[in-house]
């Protein structure tokens, strides 16, 4: 068994939630935010069989494209304010951390 941890674009999240159930592969929904422009983001905890892995990767690859997005001069960082010439960057695509699963329990 794995335990999918898949940090996708709130933009993606009910897309892929749908694809997901409606292939009978359960999720959990977690808010999350990223670092780097400070936008809200999803974290999907998905446990699946190791079989059914591949099946939940492409799911999510599916459903949650990345695409390009300007952003504004004016950014807050850790440090504060900077400003400087707006700037594109790609957002969406997910990052999914797999990892094996020892055991679990349903209560």
């Amino acid at each position: 068994m794995k335990l999918l941890l898949a940090m996708i674009n709130n933009d993606d999240a009910q897309k892929v939630m749908k694809s997901l159930v409606k292939e009978k592969i359960q999720v959990t929904k977690i808010a999350s935010t990223g670092g780097f422009l400070k936008t809200g983001n999803t974290t999907l905890l998905i446990g699946v069989a190791d079989d059914i892995v591949e099946k939940a990767l492409n799911i999510i690859q599916e459903n949650s494209k990345s695409r390009k997005k300007i952003v504004s001069d004016a950014m807050t960082s850790e440090f504060g304010m900077f400003s400087g010439n707006p700037m594109e960057v790609t957002i969406g695509g997910g990052t999914i951390f797999i990892l094996d699963v020892l055991d679990y329990k349903k209560i």
